[in-house]
């Protein structure tokens, strides 16, 4: 069945001449004559059976309609050039893995590991883009997710597989000053300094000093954030002692940005998984990077 879509060409000058709301300043990016945009417009409008643009005193300007497409042209115009020149980029190889991830995980752990992938697999290329919650696989480009959260979870999300990764194990941990040469100390001593609160994980600090039998008054206050980057930013600054993943912070604790206040991990529900779609044909590429994340991960 031929698709109702106009040709590009015409969507590429309509796109510019919307971009600047001129077309003579579109036809001087494209390298064409005023004229030739401006017939490549009336024909689209022709097409779509009604006006995208209208004449002022100054030049044109789009309708409500013309601002509406232009916007919905100009995205699938990007997309379609970023398609493009990822498969230009990947001519001859292995391919691309579009992968969707928790940010401080990608940036912490993950990216830091990406030159031994391209040392084991130069021909593939990740891309990479921040999720926090399940998604439908066929409404994006992504073709996994590594993502964060409890076994329950991961099962719940229909028409996927999922690869364990990593445990999740959480620490306090502070800057040197906070405690001087005391560090590490007791739980009962951690009760007493000012605490740092992930606003993801609310009752975190309560969770731990359950687990380390210790009544803290205090665990659900003190200053709260969103992402673990910013706990550990806090802690650094010395505002306080943060629970955060070990692995999230081991290069701050090998530089000696930070300390571990309290030797007492504990070890959390939640671990970090590799989730893909359940398809037949999955890309060779995905297929490499789950296995390289096994290996870099144990």
């Amino acid at each position: 069945m031929r698709r109702k879509i106009p040709a590009t060409h015409t969507l590429l000058c309509f796109e510019a001449a919307a971009r600047h709301e001129s077309y003579t300043r579109a036809a001087q990016e494209l390298a064409l004559t005023q004229s030739a945009v401006s017939r490549q417009v009336a024909a689209l409008e022709e097409y779509l059976g009604q006006a995208l643009f209208q004449r002022t005193r100054h030049g044109v300007a789009l309708t409500p309609r013309g601002q509406e497409y232009a916007r919905q042209v100009s995205e699938r115009l990007l997309a379609l050039e970023r398609d493009t020149l990822n498969a230009m980029s990947t001519q001859g190889t292995q391919g691309a893995v579009n992968l969707a991830a928790v940010a401080t995980f990608a940036t912490r752990w993950l990216i830091p590991r990406l030159p031994q992938l391209r040392a084991q697999h130069p021909d593939i290329v990740v891309h990479i883009e921040t999720r926090t919650r399940p998604f439908l696989f066929a409404d994006t480009v992504f073709d996994g997710a590594l993502y964060a959260g409890t076994p329950e979870q991961v099962a719940n999300w229909a028409g996927t597989r999922s690869t364990l990764l990593l445990h999740e194990e959480v620490l306090p941990v502070c800057a040197p000053s906070l405690l001087g040469a005391a560090a590490p100390v007791s739980p009962e001593l951690v009760a007493t300094l000012p605490l740092l609160q992930q606003s993801t994980r609310p009752f975190g600090w309560r969770q731990w000093f359950d687990a380390m039998g210790v009544a803290a008054e205090h665990a659900l206050s003190g200053p709260r954030y969103e992402l673990f980057s910013m706990t550990a930013s806090a802690a650094i600054h010395g505002l306080g002692v943060a629970l955060v993943p070990r692995l999230l912070v081991e290069d701050e604790l090998a530089r000696g940005d930070l300390v571990v206040a309290c030797n007492r991990p504990l070890r959390g529900e939640r671990a970090y998984y590799l989730v893909t779609p359940v398809r037949a044909d999955e890309p060779g590429a995905v297929g490499l990077f789950r296995e390289w994340l096994v290996s870099a991960a144990g």
